[in-house]
């Protein structure tokens, strides 16, 4: 199978919230949008992310369980704007020795949300990372 691109689509009657949390503190676009059903773009050509209200016998996504991963130039930078706006981090910012430093917020469904900066990995995680991504 050839992938042009892979997405998340969140279930949940927050559909508003997530969009304004995601504008808000991301700078998420909306690609497309008819109210119950909303698209947002992290840069230009960058990620997506889709949250729709709950159609005729759709289950509601219950927020647990899902992180996004989250790969910034700098994720010291970050994690000062977003406390600087009003999130509440619940995971601290720290250096980890599998190769990144970074930390979490969580969006309005109760996604967790990892924001971090790769780094060199210690010796002792180097020997799990395959050939050419180190």
């Amino acid at each position: 199978m050839k992938s042009n691109a892979l997405s998340a689509c969140f279930c949940t009657s927050g559909v508003d919230a997530c969009r304004e949390f995601y504008q808000r503190h991301f700078s998420a676009e909306v690609v497309f949008d008819c109210g119950w059903y909303v698209n947002l773009r992290f840069g230009k050509d960058g990620p997506t992310l889709q949250f729709m209200q709950p159609r005729q016998g759709m289950a509601e996504f219950c927020g647990k369980g899902v992180t996004l991963n989250w790969s910034v130039d700098d994720v010291d930078a970050e994690h000062e704007r977003l406390i600087r706006s009003g999130l509440d981090v619940i995971m601290p910012l720290e250096d980890h020795p599998w190769g990144d430093r970074g930390f979490s917020v969580a969006d309005p469904v109760g996604n967790t949300l990892y924001i971090y900066s790769d780094r060199e990995p210690s010796e002792e995680f180097r020997q799990y990372y395959t050939a050419g991504n180190s």
